[in-house]
């Protein structure tokens, strides 16, 4: 007696249950709630923005919708202004020449390391991948006095080389949970891919760059966005590694804006909402990508 071949369409069915709550309309109007109060703090950044000095000291955002009132002058004084308030354009800059290299960097030797750790056979390479992976554990705490001693006896750099500093922290650091990430892609991809470039005379470097490196491609996005955001939000390691105007990025001069009571909140509201205007740009670009490397491996068969 033949019968049905046991688990089949099991996985299909669990797939079509679970796209039809996701996209029926009680999941999309829980997803519009979220959205809704998750957008919200950042619209009320927005219009604080704009707000006079002593309408904003007086009363919450949400009064502006009675008493309408804008004006630019929080934006010229933390932009334009050469008082100790203003001059945000230069460590805007900083956060800029910080974040780009402290993301390339650790994104492409991540790559390269990942790939190796994946398709490579060489001798403790299982060792190495496990070291790698045991070293997020460390606190990042814990690594900054022993690389800032590293530094100040191995290395005496001006203050225009304390860029390398941060870049070589923020590349450290990030490392160990990149490897890991983009390993878990690649040692997922088909071995027959793989196999049949190399049957076609492809070397590694080659196979990298053409079969998969396009493969990856959402992983890559995923690991750029989560670094970019980490490294230009970040404030500890800046303040470590960093030394005044030269090359301290955005968040400490948020930091000094906010003043020691938390007086300057014009202030504080137009240089958030600038530093704010940047991750974003990044993350709606790559949004697709990053979409795509959540829900990479998620569906079998």
């Amino acid at each position: 007696m033949a019968g049905k071949p046991a688990g089949k369409g099991k996985p299909e069915g669990r797939r079509a249950k679970a796209k039809k709550r996701l996209t029926s309309r009680t999941a999309s109007l829980i997803a519009l709630l979220i959205a809704l109060l998750w957008t919200t703090p950042t619209f009320g950044l927005l219009l604080s923005s704009f707000r006079p000095e002593d309408e904003i000291k007086d009363n919450g955002w949400w009064n502006f919708f009675t008493a309408p009132s804008f004006t630019f002058d929080n934006y010229a004084e933390v932009l334009l202004s050469d008082s100790s308030a203003g001059r945000l354009g230069s460590y805007f800059i900083n956060s800029l020449v910080i974040t780009i290299p402290s993301v390339l960097f650790p994104v492409a030797f991540a790559a390269f390391a990942a790939y190796a750790l994946s398709w490579i056979r060489f001798k403790g390479r299982d060792t190495l991948f496990i070291g790698i992976f045991a070293l997020q554990v460390v606190p990042l705490q814990m690594a900054l006095v022993p690389l800032l001693s590293f530094f100040s006896s191995t290395f005496s750099l001006e203050d225009e080389g304390k860029f390398i500093q941060i870049w070589f922290a923020h590349t450290c650091f990030a490392l160990p949970f990149a490897v890991f990430l983009l390993h878990n892609f690649m040692s997922e991809l088909p071995g027959d891919v793989i196999e049949a470039a190399r049957v076609d005379g492809a070397n590694h470097g080659t196979i990298f760059r053409k079969v998969v490196l396009p493969l990856v491609t959402p992983a890559l996005a995923s690991l750029t966005i989560f670094q970019f955001l980490w490294v230009w939000n970040d404030l500890l390691v800046a303040l470590v590694f960093g030394s005044g105007l030269d090359t301290s990025p955005m968040t400490v001069r948020l930091a000094e804006l906010a003043g020691s009571r938390g007086e300057e909140w014009q202030r504080l509201t137009a240089g958030a909402f600038i530093s704010i205007i940047v991750p974003l740009i990044v993350f709606l670009s790559l949004q697709r990508y990053f979409v795509r490397g959540l829900l990479a491996g998620s569906v079998k068969g």
